[in-house]
């Protein structure tokens, strides 16, 4: 077990580092620079080669990249313009923001998604699989900022039972968690279906049955243990794919997160916060590989078996 995390420690740090470097040099090739976003365009070309000299920016792009690497190992970003602060503070300061979303949508999309899934997944081809399996189909396709739109039209605006926008108290939460979730618990709930009905077709399950257990009995104790094995891995890999659903989910909801942080940042060349939120979320993403690995190691004997082998 111990070299197999060696292994993955190593290709996260690989990894990191080619988001890193990726980001740097879209940055460096995107047509304008932090100089001329920063001045304006009414800025004449001295004053524009004058701040691209103080920031660095007329310096060969490899002295460029091997300042920044070595800077972002230490974690400094550099200072962000638009804020006037250190870029590794303003990101930490919106990232719990993020975690609370992002964690509310996946608590949400755990809760129902495992609980659609298995209800279809006992009884493939009845009327409540198909039932299921249409509503999942369409919520899986509905796009975020629609779903968004939507909620805030009906529950906003026409009932008035929840605030449009904004991050104030745990009332903002709701319709933003909501519209997060929507997909993910599709995504959640056909895994959990699919693997439900392959695994209650196994024989050790109609042996249970053939003991007299009760139906809840053989899908709690023995079902759902080696069902959930997929769905921890689809979890932990889509966690990528929601934080960049935050991104757009954060701009309709005006949730002061790092995916609008993000969006700003892009739109005015601040290459400090987007360098950093980009590390950020690489490093997110590795981790949550890690996690799924691990735990699929020790909820899957078969798994640890073929790794200390």
């Amino acid at each position: 077990m111990l070299p197999q995390l060696i292994r993955r420690l190593g290709l996260m740090i690989f990894t990191v580092w080619g988001a890193v470097s990726l980001t740097f040099v879209i940055l460096r090739l995107a047509p304008g620079d932090q100089a001329t976003v920063q001045l304006g365009p009414d800025a004449t070309a001295a004053d524009v080669s004058a701040l691209r000299e103080e920031l660095g920016l007329d310096r060969p792009m490899l002295v460029q990249y091997l300042d920044y690497l070595g800077s972002a190992i230490t974690g400094d970003f550099g200072e962000s313009y638009r804020f006037r602060d250190s870029a590794t503070a303003v990101i930490l300061d919106r990232f719990p923001a993020t975690v609370l979303l992002a964690g509310t949508a996946t608590a949400l999309a755990l809760t129902i998604g495992l609980l659609l899934g298995v209800l279809a997944g006992r009884a493939p081809g009845g009327l409540t699989d198909r039932a299921i399996s249409g509503i999942t189909l369409v919520m899986q396709a509905i796009p975020s900022f629609w779903s968004g739109i939507m909620l805030i039209l009906l529950m906003a605006l026409t009932l008035r039972l929840l605030p449009s926008a904004g991050s104030g108290d745990l009332r903002h939460l709701v319709l933003p968690a909501i519209t997060l979730a929507i997909p993910f618990t599709a995504l959640v709930a056909r895994i959990t279906r699919s693997s439900v009905a392959e695994v209650t077709a196994e024989p050790y399950i109609m042996t249970a049955r053939s003991k007299g257990l009760s139906e809840r009995l053989v899908l709690s104790r023995h079902a759902l243990r080696n069902s959930v094995i997929p769905v921890v891995t689809i979890v932990s890999l889509h966690i990528g794919t929601l934080m960049g659903g935050a991104v757009i989910v954060e701009q309709v909801f005006a949730w002061e997160g790092v995916g609008s942080l993000l969006v700003g940042a892009v739109g005015n060349r601040d290459y400090a916060i987007v360098q950093g939120t980009t590390v950020l979320l690489a490093i997110v993403v590795v981790t949550m590989n890690l996690l799924a690995d691990v735990l699929n190691a020790r909820l899957d004997p078969r798994i640890r078996a073929g790794v200390t082998s």
